[in-house]
């Protein structure tokens, strides 16, 4: 099948796009208001951006709890999703006022950052401290604005439970990543893992 996005009419009873695009890491973004507000919310537009310096991001769509914060601060965490965190990762996905801190609606434990005034999740097996480098509203190919904010941000510190260190590398066996794969589809990225070895000159 082909079909053209401007039409949409893919004759599907759900938009695969996303499904195409996957799988997905899941950025679980925690932030803090000016007011002393904690936030925490899953995004599965997400990801690293480059190594040198290290810089991720994530998007929001629409003006969500998460972007006011950043725009804010100018900083935030963004916690690794491992399977034994999938349901509260998914609590924390509830969409509830300003005022509710979903660490505590998702029974979570909200930890401070070492080198950023934002909060992450002391229960997640990795966690990185990023400071806001740019907020971005893309556009169409019409010059259109998108109903999204692009937040890129410099990793400026990073967390790993010393747990799921093996030979030392982390293990990904051991620290099961969650993948979004589109619908309500979730992967567990550590149930088969293999290594693959690039070609060389």
């Amino acid at each position: 099948m082909f079909y053209t996005t401007d039409t949409n009419q893919h004759g599907m009873a759900h938009d695969p796009f996303k499904a195409v695009v996957a799988p997905r890491p899941i950025g679980w973004i925690g932030s803090k208001g000016s007011d002393g507000t904690l936030n925490l919310a899953p995004y599965s537009f997400f990801n690293a951006i480059a190594d040198k310096p290290k810089l991720v991001m994530f998007s929001s769509s629409g003006q969500k709890d998460s972007l006011r914060n950043v725009r804010e601060s100018g900083v935030f965490t963004a916690s690794l999703v491992s399977r034994h965190l999938v349901d509260r990762m998914n609590a924390s996905s509830a969409p509830v006022d300003y005022a509710v801190n979903e660490f505590a609606l998702a029974g979570l434990t909200a930890r401070a950052g070492e080198v950023v005034d934002a909060p992450y999740v002391a229960e997640a097996l990795a966690a990185l401290e990023c400071r806001v480098t740019q907020i971005v509203q893309p556009q169409d190919i019409d010059g259109k604005a998108a109903d999204s904010w692009v937040v890129f941000g410099q990793v400026m510190g990073i967390h790993i439970d010393e747990s799921i260190i093996r030979d030392g590398r982390i293990d990904m066996g051991l620290a099961r990543p969650v993948a979004r794969m589109g619908y309500m589809d979730y992967a567990d990225g550590g149930a088969d893992v293999f290594q693959l070895a690039r070609p060389k000159a």
